[in-house]
């Protein structure tokens, strides 16, 4: 059981994190999330309980802790995502750093006019779950999934198109 979270771990931390990102936490509170999220799995497996769905099971218990963890950071000033892209960049081109800067802008602003639950259905479809596990991981039924998707999918082109 060990070698199998710690498997699971290997292979979804990464996503379980960027996942944790796009609800909103800031990066040291996504790592501390996603490690919390490996935790509970084996404890949950360590006391006998069955899991149908690994996957999804670990993204529902990622989506409802990251909701809780960022009702704590309410307080603290947002994380600007451009930030961290323009503390890496190590090419010292300003008019490449200003087209990806506007580039990316749009993209963010395309994105913050999606509804939550269009985010958050976008996101998990990003992190290569199906619908049944999105669901599942929401809490609504896999056409409801689709039915997101694909509106989020209309207002993204949409918005390209401007």
């Amino acid at each position: 059981m060990q070698d199998q979270v710690a498997q699971l771990f290997l292979d979804l931390r990464e996503d379980v994190y960027r996942y944790l990102l796009t609800l909103g936490l800031y990066p040291a509170q996504a790592q501390e999330a996603t490690q919390e999220v490996f935790l509970r799995l084996y404890s949950t497996l360590k006391g006998g309980e069955k899991i149908e769905s690994h996957r999804a099971w670990i993204f529902k218990v990622a989506h409802n802790l990251g909701l809780k963890s960022r009702i704590r950071q309410d307080r603290e000033a947002p994380f600007d995502p451009n930030l961290e892209a323009r503390i890496e960049s190590l090419t010292p081109n300003p008019e490449r750093e200003l087209l990806d800067r506007e580039r990316d802008l749009r993209f963010h602003r395309a994105v913050e006019g999606l509804s939550e639950q269009q985010r958050r259905c976008l996101m998990l479809r990003l992190e290569g779950l199906r619908y049944p596990e999105i669901g599942s991981a929401l809490g609504i039924s896999p056409s409801s999934v689709g039915e997101f998707l694909r509106r989020a999918m209309a207002r993204l082109r949409r918005s390209g198109d401007e």
